[in-house]
């Protein structure tokens, strides 16, 4: 199994290398992996640095939520 999240490409560098954010972290991520094209503006799965797929503002949202609801219920205290 693979963790993938979402983000937004805020610059394309070059043909092979983006800068990405989400929630104000901006990463430097590889388009090797990606099948088409992408431009800023753009949303990408990111699974350790390699955009693995292009998804649309929907799909990303849509995930950005589900990892929300994910985060907030493994939440535990520790006392």
């Amino acid at each position: 199994m693979c963790l993938a999240y979402p983000y937004k490409i805020i610059e394309i560098k070059n043909e092979w290398t983006a800068v990405a954010e989400i929630e104000g972290v901006k990463t430097e991520i590889s388009l090797h992996l990606l099948p088409e094209p992408v431009k800023e503006g753009d949303w990408v799965l990111v699974h350790v640095g390699f955009a693995i797929q292009k998804l649309s503002e929907k799909e990303a949202l849509e995930s950005l939520r589900a990892w929300d609801e994910l985060l907030k219920q493994s939440q535990y205290s520790l006392e």
